[in-house]
């Protein structure tokens, strides 16, 4: 993949696609789920994969809501491999049992992971340690695919220091360990306070080496500094809503807002030189990571007038 991305930027590395909205739980800092949305069809699932594919999509990452509520979800991890592409899953561990373990296996998928934000659940979030320690053994023992977990410190997070025994668990049980900060409801950054940068720092050692760890990105946002950087969403990452339209990201949806069907590569050449101007403080960190492979090439500009008041149009609809 890094080969690919370093000798043509006219290609996504990362896409990500929702094949249902809804979710069993309700966490109260996300922005991305409801309780009420049916699956997207199978056959236009298939479509949007297929399409993901003739792009030249590196990397295709399933998320929600919830999408293990997608009644077919084993046949659309098979469709993300049979397009040759890499096939991820972003999920919040809760219908994690052995066999649907053994299934997402025979479906290929190739990593997993999973948030968790707290050692007991709150009124924040149910996505605690106490309730998914099972989950994540049924994961050690069955699973054939990469597991990450990510914790979390951040706005809502009333016991940070829980995200030290959350990396240390994961750790235990074999998986990777992540953190990230929580964004607030337009994916900007809130800086962290003196004991989260401690915990911050504590878990970022305990990672293992990736894109999080050889760029400054995360390290800024938890000290409230700006990034000086040239946001590729749009071209080298890609949200695919349930809609089938495709957003900057979870955090800026709206625009460009073009049905992926009819989503070219000279979309894909606009939106690679266009600045966003929600850059500087943005937390959405797989855009960063994807990013990465273009800071040195070409400068962007800004996205004309008409295109941004539109733009703004349409994400204040939303919101």
């Amino acid at each position: 993949m890094a080969a690919r991305a370093l000798a043509s930027t006219d290609h996504p590395l990362l896409a990500h696609i929702i094949p249902v909205r809804r979710c069993n739980l309700a966490c109260t800092y996300c922005n991305e789920f409801d309780d009420f949305s049916k699956p997207v069809a199978t056959e236009e699932m298939f479509r949007r994969i297929d399409k993901l594919g003739d792009l030249g999509t590196a990397v295709v990452t399933i998320s929600g809501g919830e999408p293990l509520l997608h009644p077919e979800l084993d046949e659309i991890i098979g469709r993300i491999r049979e397009n040759g592409m890499i096939a991820g899953l972003i999920t919040n561990g809760y219908f994690l049992v052995p066999e649907r373990i053994q299934r997402l296996n025979r479906a290929g998928l190739e990593w997993l992971q999973i948030s968790i934000d707290n050692v007991n659940p709150d009124d924040v979030s149910k996505k605690s340690l106490k309730v998914l320690d099972k989950k994540l053994q049924n994961l050690a023992e069955h699973a054939d695919f990469h597991v990450n977990i990510n914790s979390v410190v951040g706005s809502g997070i009333a016991h940070p220091e829980d995200a030290l025994t959350i990396g240390k668990r994961a750790i235990e049980l074999g998986f990777s360990s992540t953190i990230g900060i929580i964004h607030d409801g337009s994916g900007q950054l809130q800086p962290l306070g003196e004991e989260e940068r401690w915990i911050y720092h504590e878990m970022k050692s305990m990672e293992k080496r990736s894109f999080t760890r050889i760029n400054a990105f995360q390290d800024n946002i938890a000290q409230g500094k700006p990034n000086e950087w040239r946001c590729r969403a749009g071209a080298r990452y890609l949200y695919i809503c349930e809609d089938g339209l495709v957003h900057y990201c979870s955090q800026q949806r709206g625009y460009p807002g073009v049905p992926l069907a009819t989503y070219t590569r000279d979309d894909l050449r606009r939106e690679y030189l266009t600045e966003k101007g929600c850059a500087p403080h943005c937390t959405v960190s797989c855009v960063h990571q994807v990013s990465i492979f273009d800071s040195w090439r070409r400068p962007q500009h800004a996205a004309p007038a008409v295109a941004a008041h539109d733009s703004a149009s349409e994400l204040m609809q939303i919101k």
